[in-house]
């Protein structure tokens, strides 16, 4: 039963991310516009298009095929270590997880590289890093399950 939670937990996740980038990537054409005007001020739409890790990381190597691999491997590793955990709160950040990574190597397989659009710039600070809500999934979802592990010890003292 915990594996069949972080599937449908992985498979809302991984949508979730698709249809951010179905709407903003290709159906208001950020692919094409680069950038959309910022909404509210401190939100914008940067198109970037990253082909390595975290920050453009390996970006200038074609570690496609590789990362693609990894993150099959690495989700794959996840569902194995959580298949005989309990708890929602431990199962669904697995899902977040899977589902973020996912997300990604869709991303890698049929654009080439991760579509990364979300950018936070204030207060005439302009962050020259763009990311995309599969990020947000994948490191929402790592704090929540370092936390919901630790909470998980606790209770069982």
């Amino acid at each position: 039963m915990p594996l069949l939670r972080i599937a449908i937990a992985s498979l809302v996740f991984f949508g979730l991310d698709r249809l951010s980038k179905i709407v903003i990537v290709e159906r208001l054409d950020l692919a094409t516009l680069h950038h959309l005007p910022a909404w509210p001020p401190y939100l914008n739409f940067v198109m970037a298009w990253n082909k390595g890790v975290n920050f453009g990381f390996l970006n200038g190597f074609d570690a496609r095929w590789l990362l693609v691999a990894l993150s099959i491997a690495v989700s794959l590793a996840l569902a194995s270590w959580a298949r005989n955990r309990s708890g929602w709160p431990l199962l669904l950040a697995c899902g977040a997880i899977i589902g973020g990574a996912l997300g990604n190597a869709y991303d890698r397989i049929v654009y080439g590289a991760v579509a990364d659009y979300i950018n936070v710039s204030c207060c005439g600070i302009a962050n020259p890093y763009s990311f995309n809500v599969a990020d947000v999934w994948i490191f929402g979802g790592a704090l929540f399950l370092v936390l919901a592990n630790d909470f998980g010890r606790r209770t069982k003292i």
